[in-house]
C-alpha cells in the first residue's frame, strides 16, 4: 500500500487535491482522526483485494494531542511496513484572509473569541509538526484551482519515477517561491526589459531567447545550473527525497527565468530526466 496524506492550512487547497487524487484512482478520505491512522491502513491492506492506493486528509479540525503525537503514529505505519509520503498545502496570509472572505466560509478554527487572523495563526501551530515532516510543501498562493489540480495529478498522483523534479521561473520582486529546494539568481544576465520592444514578450518568445543566447553569460549559466543538477539530483533521490523544486528567478518573471528553465528542462530532457516545469508569474 501507498499512503498519501494530504494536510495542510484551511483554504490552501487540500479539497481540490484530494478530489484530484480520487480522479486518478485513488481511495479518499477526508478529516479522519490522525489516530485511526494505522487502525484504517490495516484494514484497506488486509483481504484478497487490498487497496495499493491511499489518500487521506488531515487537517486541524482533529484532537489536538493526537496531532501532537503523530510522529509517533507515522512510526508505527513504518512498523506495518506501509509506504508513506506527506503533502502539505499552504498559502500566504494575506491570500488565505482574502479566500475566507470571498467565500465568507467560517474558518474551522474560528470562534466568538478568535479573529479570523488568530484562527489562521492558530492552525498554523497545530499543523507545525505536519509541515515538518511533509515530503511536498506547495505553496498555492499563486494558484487557482485548474493549476493546483494539474500540480496535484503530475506531481503525485502520476508520478511516474522516485524522485519528482520541478523547474519553476519566478520574480523576486513578488518574493521567493516558499517551497524552492534550491533557488538559482539569474538577475545577472542582460535584461531584455529595458528594450521596448521586447518588454511585452516572455521567456518563451522567440526574440528574448535571440536576445540572451546572444550573450555568452546565458550560456555559461545555463551550463553551471545544468550542471549542479545533474550532479546532485541523484544524491537527493538517494537521500529518500520524493520531490525537488528547483527554483530560478529574475527581476520581474517574465524573462530571463523563463528562458532559464525552458532551456533548462529542455536539456534535462534529453538526459530522460522525468519534470515538470511552472512559471509563477504567468498565470
Amino acid at each position: 500500500m501507498k499512503l498519501t496524506i494530504i494536510s495542510g492550512r484551511s483554504g490552501s487547497g487540500k479539497t481540490t487535491a484530494l478530489q484530484a487524487m480520487e480522479d486518478q484512482g485513488y481511495y479518499c478520505v477526508d478529516n479522519l482522526p490522525v489516530g485511526m491512522l494505522p487502525t484504517l491502513a490495516t484494514q484497506l491492506n488486509a483481504g484478497e483485494a487490498p487497496i495499493e492506493r491511499v489518500a487521506v486528509g488531515i487537517d486541524a479540525r482533529n484532537v489536538p494531542a493526537q496531532l501532537q503525537a503523530f510522529d509517533s503514529i507515522l512510526d508505527a505505519l513504518h512498523q506495518q511496513e506501509i509506504e508513506t509520503e506527506i503533502v502539505y498545502l499552504d498559502a500566504d496570509d494575506y491570500t488565505l484572509l482574502k479566500r475566507f472572505s470571498a467565500t465568507r466560509r467560517r474558518h474551522p478554527l474560528g470562534t466568538g473569541q478568535r479573529t479570523l487572523e488568530d484562527a489562521i495563526q492558530h492552525e498554523r501551530e497545530l499543523l507545525a509538526n505536519i509541515r515538518q515532516r511533509a515530503d511536498l510543501v506547495i505553496d498555492s498562493s499563486n494558484y487557482e484551482v485548474h493549476s493546483l489540480r494539474n500540480q496535484i495529478r503530475e506531481r503525485v498522483a502520476r508520478r511516474q519515477s522516485n524522485l519528482s523534479l520541478q523547474l519553476e521561473s519566478f520574480g523576486f520582486k513578488n518574493g521567493l517561491p516558499n517551497d524552492a529546494d534550491l533557488v538559482f539568481d539569474v538577475r545577472v544576465l542582460p535584461n531584455p526589459h529595458w528594450d521596448p520592444a521586447l518588454r511585452p514578450l516572455t521567456g518563451m518568445d522567440q526574440p528574448i531567447i535571440d536576445f540572451l543566447q546572444q550573450h555568452q553569460a546565458s550560456h555559461d549559466m545555463l551550463d553551471d545550473i545544468s550542471r549542479f543538477i545533474q550532479r546532485w539530483l541523484p544524491a537527493f533521490a538517494h537521500s529518500d527525497r520524493s520531490y525537488v523544486t528547483v527554483a530560478i528567478g529574475c527581476t520581474g518573471g517574465r524573462h530571463r527565468s523563463v528562458y532559464m528553465v525552458e532551456q533548462l528542462a529542455a536539456r534535462l530532457r534529453e538526459e530522460d530526466i522525468e519534470l515538470q516545469v511552472r512559471h509563477r508569474e504567468q498565470h
